[in-house]
């Protein structure tokens, strides 16, 4: 199922047209019920990650911002504010496509998911789909 809803969020990331492409996708009970893709620059919002947008629009949908039996995909690893709403939101699992040896907070850089200070800690798994991953942020940058 892992790379059944990877593939979604890949095909997610390659909507954004001006934006580095990344792509995330919210599953509960097997539907997809928030997705985003990068939107930071073509709103001139610094918020506008795909993570964000995905949590806000899961989160409307269940009608409350505790999202503890979702699994959110996401094709890059999530930065520090991301993964900061991603234990706020209590998202109990995490599947990570590509790392993210810049500014990633899931393991690269930082892990802010798992820290032993806070409450919540999140499940991580890594490299599905890592490829076709990482091709997208390539393809974007030659």
């Amino acid at each position: 199922m892992d790379e059944f809803y990877m593939k979604q969020a890949i095909k997610i990331a390659n909507t954004s047209t001006y934006d580095v492409p990344v792509g995330a996708v919210i599953v509960y009970k097997d539907k997809i019920i928030g997705q985003g893709y990068n939107m930071r620059e073509s709103l001139k919002d610094p918020t506008a990650h795909a993570e964000m947008i995905a949590i806000r629009e899961a989160s409307q949908y269940l009608g409350g911002w505790r999202l503890v039996d979702c699994t959110l995909y996401v094709t890059l690893e999530p930065c520090a504010m991301c993964a900061g709403a991603i234990v706020n939101a209590r998202i109990p699992r995490l599947v990570i496509g590509a790392w993210d040896p810049r500014f990633g907070c899931c393991g690269s850089v930082e892990d802010l998911t798992r820290h032993p200070k806070f409450n919540h800690r999140v499940e991580l798994v890594f490299g599905i789909m890592e490829a076709e991953c990482k091709a997208l942020l390539q393809d974007f940058f030659k």
